[in-house]
């Protein structure tokens, strides 16, 4: 697993099981809150399960309220390796992965904690990279964008861009490098966090009511004065976020909006650079054309060039073949919408998994 900031020495993690005896306090609690997740849970928890380093690990599921038998499907894929636990009622104040979340931080006994979602899959050595990381990093989180594994159209052209927007907004090695909470990236579907920090930062209680959680966590991590580590997951952990372009809308619709702090400005701003630098050019390109007019076409030459480079460099760290770079025109103007749909339904709230968010 290869970092931003910080390269852990090979085979600093220790080859060693999770937890020294039987009943005693394990390292590592791998925690997957899953609300009508039956049919992922099953893949995510054989791909935990192969890894040498779960053995050892506390490893529990938290059905939260399912109503596709998510339960009985977890039972049967882990055995008695695995524990499910029933989820209490939403109350007032929380979103619902967050109190999944927060359950599951309860109940576990380990002095990691790894969040993961339902939809993930792992690599044989994504713990013992996982943890070597952790410890490498001196504690804090561990977080990272896992490969991203599209399948329909509106997964190809909105997904990526999720890698996109860090290379081009981020300035990673300050991620780690300064204290500073506004410098941070997170993705829910991969958290390691140390007991004591998620602790001291206030875990998910300090972010219950957060739409875009992992965000939150990672900035109440920075704020309690622990690190946060940026990791290159795309070698350990794949997932697949959304199974249809339905799913992308409704779920990026939920957290746009959410994740710029709900201010409209800042969401005109983002959307208006990104429509003039990478929607305009290719309009703009196919006008100068039939006009012969080369200044505008260089222009827009200039500014297709460059946002397909900076396109290829996200998606080569997220192992995603060249082509997607021909993409971002579409993917940027696919994004527009969805992000004035995020805007339009601030007040009216959202809708996500049976539940409305205001």
């Amino acid at each position: 697993m290869h970092k931003t900031a910080v390269n852990p020495k090979p085979g600093s993690f220790p080859r060693k099981s999770c937890g020294e005896a039987s009943g005693a306090r394990p390292v590592l609690s791998i925690l997957i809150p899953a609300r009508d997740e039956a049919d992922r849970i099953g893949g995510c928890l054989a791909s935990v399960l192969a890894c040498r380093e779960a053995e050892a690990a506390e490893i529990l599921v938290l059905d939260d309220g399912s109503e596709d038998g998510t339960a009985e499907a977890a039972r049967r894929a882990g055995g008695p390796a695995v524990t499910v636990l029933a989820g209490r009622p939403l109350p007032e104040g929380w979103a619902g992965k967050p109190h999944a979340c927060a359950q599951l931080a309860e109940a576990a006994r380990g002095k990691w904690l790894l969040f993961l979602d339902a939809d993930v899959r792992l690599a044989p050595d994504a713990l013992a990279a996982a943890l070597a990381t952790g410890e490498a990093a001196v504690g804090g989180l561990v977080t990272g964008f896992p490969r991203q594994e599209t399948g329909t159209w509106l997964e190809r052209l909105v997904v990526p861009l999720m890698l996109f927007t860090v290379v081009c907004h981020l300035p990673v090695p300050l991620v780690r490098g300064s204290a500073d909470p506004r410098f941070v990236a997170a993705h829910g579907g991969f958290m390691l966090i140390r007991r004591d920090a998620y602790d001291a930062c206030g875990g998910h209680r300090a972010v219950a009511s957060a739409l875009v959680d992992d965000m939150a966590l990672a900035r109440a991590v920075k704020s309690a004065g622990m690190p946060v580590t940026l990791a290159n997951l795309s070698d350990h952990v794949r997932m697949r976020m959304y199974e249809n372009a339905g799913e992308v809308w409704r779920g990026y619709r939920k957290n746009l909006y959410d994740g710029l702090g709900r201010r409209p400005l800042l969401l005109l701003g983002v959307m208006a650079v990104y429509l003039t630098g990478y929607v305009l050019p290719p309009a703009v390109l196919l006008g100068a054309g039939f006009a012969g007019d080369p200044g505008p076409a260089a222009w827009a030459c200039a500014c297709m060039l460059l946002g397909a480079a900076i396109k290829r460099v996200a998606d080569a760290a997220g192992r995603k073949s060249g082509g997607y770079a021909l993409l971002l025109p579409a993917g940027m103007l696919a994004l527009a919408f969805i992000a004035a749909a995020s805007w339009r339904g601030a007040g009216r709230g959202y809708w996500w998994k049976g539940r409305r968010y205001l």
